[in-house]
């Protein structure tokens, strides 16, 4: 029997949604899937972005990039087009080259041939207990997945305020063939970022890279 793979998420629905987030997943999300996107354009991806704070920031720091944000939660995709969409519901002119996946990103990355500069991970939920740490997303055989997915200088950006989750990472990637180097970066505000749960002075950040 083939083994069954674990999800690392719950709820894929939080608080009801509005008339309007409804509207917007039902009219504007099926126009912006990451599905025929040009080949020569460079591409950068976000996995689990919440409310889209930091994946709106990067598709007005890079217009020249495609955006992929990928979100199993219906409620944050749901805020992520309240906040790039104007009162018409039409996309805003800054945030076109946003595309969104609105599920667990694995499907996305096993059914796509498409190289990202960047991938982006934010505080993934660190399942603080031992026996949910199976549930981890960032264990060695998905960052493997993700390194399949890079362009030849591309790289992984993972940041999380549970320091213990942070050393687990680490050792994960000592599994994998990627390189890691923990970067001088100032902290990246996000709603999840705010909320500190782990209660520690300041996220940590990774960035991860093919070896040479």
């Amino acid at each position: 029997m083939e083994k069954q793979e674990i999800r690392t998420f719950g709820r894929r629905h939080g608080k009801k949604l509005s008339a309007r987030q409804t509207m917007l997943i039902d009219t504007v999300l099926p126009k912006i899937l990451p599905t025929n996107m040009p080949a020569n354009t460079g591409k950068i991806l976000e996995i689990g972005f919440g409310a889209g704070e930091h994946l709106r920031d990067l598709a007005l720091n890079a217009p020249d990039k495609i955006i992929i944000g990928a979100e199993p939660f219906m409620n944050g995709v749901a805020s992520l087009l309240s906040a790039i969409t104007d009162d018409n519901g039409a996309i805003r002119n800054e945030y076109k080259n946003i595309r969104i996946f609105a599920d667990d990103v694995r499907d996305f990355l096993r059914h796509t041939d498409s190289q990202f500069e960047q991938i982006w991970v934010l505080h993934p939920d660190p399942w603080p207990k031992a026996k949910h740490e199976k549930r981890r997303l960032l264990h060695a055989e998905f960052l493997t997945l993700l390194a399949s997915h890079l362009t030849r200088d591309g790289e992984i950006i993972i940041g999380t305020d549970h320091w213990e989750y942070f050393e687990w990472i680490q050792n994960q990637v000592t599994k994998t063939a990627l390189d890691a180097h923990t970067p001088d970066i100032q902290t990246i505000h996000t709603r999840y970022q705010q909320k500190n749960k782990a209660g520690t002075i300041a996220p940590k950040y990774l960035i991860l890279k093919q070896q040479p």
